[in-house]
């Protein structure tokens, strides 16, 4: 079923809801999910609506054109879009295939409901999978002593795409900083680790030097600061002081697929809701 999303932040106070739900009625909206939040630190609200796109009648230019005013008496950050207008994901990846693999199986089951134009990578390696799957897959090197002729390219690439937004799935690369600019809160990582414990490199050695009962994973969305983005999602499964770094990498490679592709799929279904640098999330 077709639906709009209408997704709402701003500051808290009383008649929010009321209003919107009016507006909705009087143009017959019949919702199909709605999700709030008051949350008492900030002083902000959350909203979350999913309508019947056919019970209302207008599309979403004269929705949007219909509703500012009530967004501008609230001072309103809000979105709509249209569940029908898929999103365009770029995928990047480096060596590590799992990731990846398991975006690719999702998308092609028809279980992500997305556009994945093409996959960028820094190897080689993943281009008969990602090739087998019909998609274009790019291999831009990366060059240690000069790594800004590559990132010129990926974000020629990625414009070339029209991407909507990047997930990072072990793309094993620090993006450039006006690039975490230009696509924030668009540009999902996967890190194998349940920060904000054990960042940046070989986090599992970096846990099982610490004797760590719970090793975890957590996607997020990219800034320019190294892992401290807004969390997504997070996941862990339970070890000892039996399993080696190598058995520990095994069972973490698990909770990684699945906590990007809830992450991914709570992005596309405009579920995420950022203020400051925590997240709101209506799973």
């Amino acid at each position: 079923m077709r639906t709009f999303r209408l997704v709402i932040a701003c500051p808290d106070r009383v008649g929010i809801v009321a209003k919107v739900s009016s507006f909705l009625a009087g143009h017959n909206g019949w919702i199909t999910e709605a999700s709030h939040h008051s949350d008492n630190q900030s002083g902000w609200f959350f909203m979350r609506h999913e309508i019947r796109a056919d019970s209302l009648p207008f599309d979403l230019a004269a929705f949007r054109q219909a509703f500012a005013p009530i967004a501008q008496e609230f001072s309103m950050e809000w979105r709509i879009t249209d569940s029908a207008q898929k999103k365009r994901v770029v995928l990047m990846a480096s060596r590590e295939s799992h990731c990846l693999a398991d975006l690719l199986h999702r998308w092609h089951s028809n279980e992500l409901e997305c556009e994945i134009p093409c996959v960028i990578s820094n190897h080689d390696d993943l281009r008969s999978m990602v090739e087998w799957h019909g998609i274009p897959y790019h291999w831009v090197p990366v060059d240690p002593r000069d790594k800004e002729g590559a990132f010129s390219e990926v974000s020629r690439l990625v414009r070339e795409y029209r991407a909507d937004a990047l997930v990072l799935a072990r793309y094993m690369q620090i993006l450039p900083a006006d690039l975490c600019r230009e696509f924030a809160q668009r540009v999902i990582n996967i890190h194998h680790s349940f920060l904000p414990s054990f960042v940046g490199a070989k986090p599992y050695h970096q846990a099982s030097l610490r004797g760590v009962k719970l090793i975890g994973a957590t996607s997020h969305y990219v800034t320019e600061e190294l892992d401290a983005g807004p969390i997504i999602e997070q996941d862990v499964v339970r070890i000892t002081h039996r399993e080696t770094t190598e058995e520990m990498v095994r069972l973490g490679k698990d909770v990684e697929k699945m906590v990007l592709a809830r992450g991914l799929r709570f992005h596309l279904e405009d579920r995420v809701l950022v203020h400051d640098n925590k997240t709101v999330v209506f799973d």
